[in-house]
């Protein structure tokens, strides 16, 4: 009797072994389905099979539905995404000519011989056109960076010349009002696209000058283990504190300076340029003593 109770055990044990070994057999056959699947997601290329339910589990099932809806997904994405290209180039093409010749024909009113009072009117016209044109072509670049059309290309270089093309493009502005610009030189690098990122801390340093009358705007690089930080300090009017955070934020106006040309964009702009290339802004100021906009670019 003891033996046919040790020997139904054995059989228990041994049948049980064999239901989890089936049970591993299957869940590892599931597991390289699903690992397939998602390769195939993830490589764009995955199409929708039908499925025997005797063979392949629910999940499995379930899980190729949810890949076949996420493939539809993408693929209406990137028709949206292509619609919004050709949206953007149609505005750029047919107001780019308009406003050129707003431009072009107020410059020509303003060689006749005009009384004061048109020949303000005259300016009045092109820089209101000239400010059209700058918005536009903002939004444009807005546009292109949100909707990854426009991809930024970073690669490791030296960060003098990009300064460099920053002075030489600022200083008759910084001269203008009387103002200093100083660079100082250094050989340090960093990782980075040189034509967006001039623009960004060109649109920095537009502020500068603008919002300071009397001092000086100063550019200092200096090297982090991850990051290089550049520093745009100026002695301007300062930020209040309750506002440093929204500065950056899209057509942002402070009531401080909102009679001046600005439209509250450039800031926008250039924090969107610099998290695409993987860094970030940090703003510090003070009221009457001035800012200093340090930006973060990966080393």
């Amino acid at each position: 009797m003891n033996k046919i109770i040790v020997i139904l055990a054995s059989i228990s044990i041994i049948a049980a072994f064999i239901v989890v070994l089936i049970n591993h057999i299957r869940t590892k056959k599931t597991m390289d389905t699903l690992e397939k699947m998602i390769e195939s997601a993830a490589e764009g290329e995955y199409h929708e099979t039908k499925f025997d339910e005797s063979r392949l589990s629910a999940l499995e099932t379930k899980f190729s539905n949810y890949l076949a809806l996420s493939n539809t997904s993408s693929k209406n994405i990137m028709k949206e995404k292509e619609k919004i290209k050709t949206l953007i180039s149609d505005i750029s093409h047919q107001t780019k000519t308009p406003i050129s010749n707003l431009i072009l024909y107020s410059e020509l009113i303003e060689e006749e011989d005009l009384s004061e009072d048109m020949r303000s009117n005259v300016e009045a016209i092109k820089q209101q056109a000239e400010k059209l044109e700058f918005l536009i072509k903002s939004l444009v670049k807005l546009s292109r960076l949100e909707n990854g059309i426009l991809n930024l290309s970073p690669r490791k270089e030296e960060i003098q010349p990009m300064l460099k093309d920053i002075y030489e493009q600022y200083i008759s502005k910084a001269r203008n009002k009387n103002l200093n610009l100083e660079i100082k030189a250094t050989n340090l690098q960093a990782t980075f696209d040189r034509k967006w990122t001039t623009e960004a801390l060109g649109n920095i340093v537009d502020n500068a000058i603008k919002y300071t009358n009397i001092g000086e705007i100063n550019i200092n690089v200096k090297e982090y283990e991850i990051f290089t930080r550049i520093d745009i300090s100026d002695t301007g009017m300062g930020i209040d504190e309750s506002e440093q955070a929204e500065v950056f934020s899209r057509f942002y106006r402070s009531q401080s300076v909102h009679n001046d040309e600005g439209v509250g964009i450039g800031l926008y702009l250039t924090r969107e340029i610099i998290s695409s290339e993987g860094g970030y802004i940090k703003l510090t100021s003070e009221l009457g003593v001035g800012s200093t906009f340090s930006v973060y670019i990966p080393r």
